[in-house]
């Protein structure tokens, strides 16, 4: 694996799954929404933090009801328009290539010009 400038050090760059829709659905779930990109908020890589979602709620005594979760789940879900955008490089992968290529092509060509206009 190579790593681009654009790429995450680890353990940013473990991509994440988008978890199944579940009848039961925990803090965890919603959490790997988020990673996934799936709620357009960030880029779609692993986010390590120092404690999960909903940890502090279970401190303090007063865990998240599946039923919250479930709500939240559903109205932190992008649309897949906003889902598209959060994507960094999205529709414009040939920005690159392109750029590199003239980097390396406009060097050529005018030595190439002056190569045979010297002679």
């Amino acid at each position: 694996m190579t790593l681009r400038s654009e790429d995450p050090p680890p353990p940013g760059n473990i991509t994440v799954a988008t978890p199944p829709v579940a009848d039961r659905p925990t803090t965890a779930m919603l959490k790997a929404d988020i990673d996934s990109g799936r709620t357009g908020d960030k880029v779609a890589h692993y986010d390590p933090g120092l404690s999960q979602l909903g940890t502090d709620d279970e401190a303090a005594g007063n865990p998240p009801s599946h039923d919250r979760v479930a709500l939240a789940r559903a109205t932190e879900a992008a649309s897949p328009r906003v889902q598209a955008a959060a994507k960094p490089q999205g529709r414009n992968a040939w920005v690159l290539p392109l750029f590199t290529g003239a980097i390396v092509l406009i060097p050529v060509v005018i030595g190439t010009l002056l190569f045979v206009l010297d002679r």
